[in-house]
């Protein structure tokens, strides 16, 4: 049996394996891992490609396509290893990627979730949107990263290279202890995508694990490869998925202060939406909200459960100002801004 797995979840993703596969198998060390593409009922050909080119590679085939969340879950079903990786399919990886997060899990027991430094890959001197180096949430479930504030992506001038607890590592590639993912119940299937990777770390890190980010290890990832920026699709996935992550997650005392001030925060979104002549995401903002509360009734028992297993009451990593407001009033558009805060992070 392999130390570790570093699982691929494509659905008809075969241009995106031809130009990243490669790096994966060239910089993963064989002895002690396997590379497995779990593959979410593709109907294109990359089913074929891979067992024509890569037939070292470990297939898993899904019969249909069941999102970010639920794929990754059927898929560590068949995972043994003792560490696994979920990696995205966008994903270019470096010489010795898998060293110092795999350092860190074999040497510290706390730690449940390591993830490198993530930079685009189609601009390498900047980090990525979706993790950078590591992320964090304000008190209205917001939420942003080292070297990245909303749309705000920053430079890399080595200024993030330290290693850091993090409240939540991206599901870009996220290192992660395969029997914690498995006995706490992984990632929330009816999130299908989007915000599934914050949620669960969120949950891990309150019930007393750490999460880290490890700068030592550099991987590039396009991003957006799914879902544009602006699609209403995506828009509703975020915004249905952060509020039931909130509820999922949030003390009981501040969970009626919080979901009131996000009611005014998300329809100043469908404003902001609606000057700028994006109908669509208008409409996916009203759809979300309304969807959340029909399902909310469905999250009571996993409400329940996170209240009762919760060790630490109060989160570091979690900053207890308003992202949204320190950005347009004050003008902070840097992770820096928000670490010198006296009593934030």
């Amino acid at each position: 049996m392999k130390e570790l797995s570093v699982v691929i979840l494509n659905w008809n993703g075969r241009k995106l394996l031809e130009e990243f596969l490669p790096s994966v198998i060239a910089h993963t060390p064989k002895d002690i891992a396997e590379v497995v593409i779990a593959d979410n009922g593709s109907t294109d050909d990359s089913v074929t490609y891979l067992q024509q080119t890569f037939p070292e590679v470990r297939l898993i085939l899904l019969d249909r396509n069941y999102g970010f969340a639920e794929g990754y879950n059927k898929a560590l079903e068949s995972v043994t290893a003792e560490y696994t990786v979920l990696l995205n399919s966008d994903v270019e990886v470096s010489a010795g990627w898998t060293d110092e997060p795999l350092r860190m899990l074999r040497n510290e027991a706390s730690i449940a979730c390591v993830q490198p430094k993530i930079l685009a890959q189609r601009d390498k001197d900047y980090f990525e949107y979706a993790g950078a180096a590591g992320g964090f949430i304000d008190r209205y479930g917001y939420p942003f990263c080292r070297g990245r504030i909303l749309h705000i992506v920053e430079k890399d001038n080595g200024q993030y290279d330290a290693p850091t607890d993090v409240l939540w590592t991206t599901g870009a590639c996220l290192f992660i202890r395969t029997a914690v993912y498995k006995n706490e119940g992984g990632l929330d299937k009816q999130f299908f995508a989007h915000q599934e990777e914050v949620d669960m770390c969120w949950r891990l890190r309150c019930r007393g694990y750490r999460l880290v980010c490890t700068p030592k290890s550099v991987v590039y990832h396009v991003g957006g490869a799914t879902l544009k920026v602006e699609s209403p699709r995506k828009t509703y996935l975020n915004f249905r998925n952060n509020l039931l992550m909130l509820y999922k997650n949030l003390p009981e005392a501040e969970l009626r202060r919080v979901m009131l001030a996000r009611f005014c925060f998300d329809y100043l979104a469908a404003i902001k939406f609606l000057l700028g002549g994006h109908w669509g995401n208008v409409k996916a903002v009203y759809t979300a909200r309304r969807d959340y509360y029909k399902m909310r009734p469905t999250y009571k028992s996993a409400r329940e459960e996170n209240l009762r297993k919760t060790i630490l009451q109060t989160i570091p990593e979690r900053i207890q100002s308003s992202l949204i407001l320190s950005f347009y009033i004050r003008g902070w558009k840097s992770f820096k801004s928000y670490q010198s805060t006296k009593g934030r992070i």
